[in-house]
């Protein structure tokens, strides 16, 4: 009610908050929609590859030639987010090294920076998160993206009085999926190609959700910002429902399938023979969380948890998310209040490019939902060690020797140009936080 009664005040006094919008696809198209009855909400500006397709955006999702008029339309990101009449930039473009100097253009502005870009999140956002507090601006990530909907339930939960157990959402998962490319990915989803590029689907950013890439990426990102940690071989992705959550996600001493206390997890919506599990939680997202005493056990019973057999261990969750619809939510936070919601705070966990298939010296990478890597998570230390390839970086670079499938690509793997800002960035905080 706080950030909803500055917003009023803000709208009666004619200061909306300003927002650049960069990148108007889905997650931004979604956005811009709950733009109108927002009052106190302006964007002035939108920057996007191409300026006539975030106008058709606009128009798409139920703008008037009114509030077209007022917002300027540009190709060039930099520019608009040092424009005066600027407060917030929301970065959704996907790019990690786009994102990542997007960002930094905005930290030089004195912009706040809502990171939609969970790619570049992953990829540098402890690093950005101490350059925008050096700025003096917030950072922030994006409200009604799976990542800050779970960092809310662990702050929940800490503040509450409960050990966090476990964290993470849920998706549809099968081991062979990893192996899935842009080809092939459509018959996962009871689709043909023909109607995916009717729906203008784009079959890269599925795939990407398909091949546990964005799994990877998503739980890398809740680590970051809240020191839960990843299981030391990369997510397991057990078949759970909603009212299995407690049972599935408990430490493995105590009957559970959990590496260990405090761990980011997905679970699967479907049963590795392809089943689908009662009461899914493919679009949400999820808290475990243990009592600390007998009492608050007893308080579960009283108020109708799920729990364990034991009675100790329960869950909250949250079926669905609305991505760009909420993440309104995380601008008015920062416009307003100056709070993110969600930030990186340290190197916990990485999101690694992984070979889908055996991979010839020579061999360009195609990156996140292509067809020759996926990503993995693994503890930072994990990646540190192995000097393990961020998948965020596995586009546009080559094989240096032949890499078996399954395996894990490193830095000396592959030919990279260490001049390039984002693979600068990458390497200072590699440096900083380890």
């Amino acid at each position: 009610m706080y950030l909803q009664e500055q917003l009023r005040e803000r709208a009666a006094a004619a200061r909306p908050v300003r927002v650049a919008l960069v990148g108007a696809g889905k997650f931004g198209s979604m956005f811009l929609s709950q733009v109108p009855t927002t009052a106190g909400l302006e964007v002035s500006v939108i920057a996007d590859l191409d300026p006539d397709r975030a106008r058709t955006a606009c128009r798409t999702v139920g703008w008037s030639d009114a509030l077209l008029a007022r917002t300027r339309f540009t190709d060039d990101a930099v520019a608009a987010v040092g424009s005066d009449d600027v407060d917030v930039m929301v970065e959704a473009t996907g790019s990690p090294t786009a994102g990542i100097a997007h960002a930094r253009a905005g930290f030089a502005a004195g912009r706040h920076v809502v990171m939609v870009n969970v790619e570049a999140d992953v990829l540098a956002g402890p690093l950005l998160a101490a350059e925008a507090r050096s700025a003096g601006v917030v950072y922030s990530m994006a409200y009604g993206d799976q990542p800050a909907l779970t960092c809310e339930m662990v702050e929940w939960a800490r503040v509450s009085g409960f050990e966090v157990v476990a964290a993470g959402k849920g998706t549809k998962y099968l081991p062979s999926y990893h192996g899935s490319t842009p080809d092939t990915v459509w018959e996962h989803y009871g689709l043909t190609a023909e109607q995916a590029r009717a729906a203008g689907m784009n079959s890269r950013m599925f795939n990407s959700f398909l091949d546990g890439t964005k799994s990877a990426i998503e739980m890398a990102a809740i680590a970051n910002a809240t020191g839960l940690t990843p299981p030391p071989d990369g997510l397991r992705f057990p078949p759970c429902g909603q009212d299995d959550l407690a049972h599935v996600l408990r430490p493995a001493a105590d009957g559970g399938q959990l590496h260990h206390r405090g761990q980011v997890e997905v679970v699967s919506s479907v049963e590795r023979d392809g089943r689908p599990v009662p009461n899914d939680l493919r679009w949400g997202v999820y808290v475990v969380i243990e009592a600390p005493n007998d009492y608050a056990a007893a308080c579960f019973r009283e108020y109708g948890m799920n729990t364990d057999a034991s009675g100790r261990y329960s869950a909250m969750y949250k079926p669905f998310h609305l991505i760009g619809l909420e993440v309104g939510v995380s601008v008015l936070s920062a416009g307003l209040i100056g709070r993110p919601t969600g930030m990186a705070r340290d190197f916990a966990g990485d999101a690694v490019a992984t070979a889908k298939r055996d991979l010839a010296a020579g061999e360009p990478l195609d990156g996140e939902g292509g067809f020759t890597v996926y990503g993995k998570l693994l503890p930072a230390r994990t990646s540190l060690a192995r000097g393990a390839l961020p998948i965020g970086l596995a586009h546009g670079v080559t094989c240096r020797r032949a890499i078996g499938a399954g395996e894990i690509l490193g830095w000396d793997d592959i030919d990279c140009d260490p001049t390039v800002e984002a693979v600068r960035a990458r390497r200072d905080m590699e440096a900083r936080f380890s």
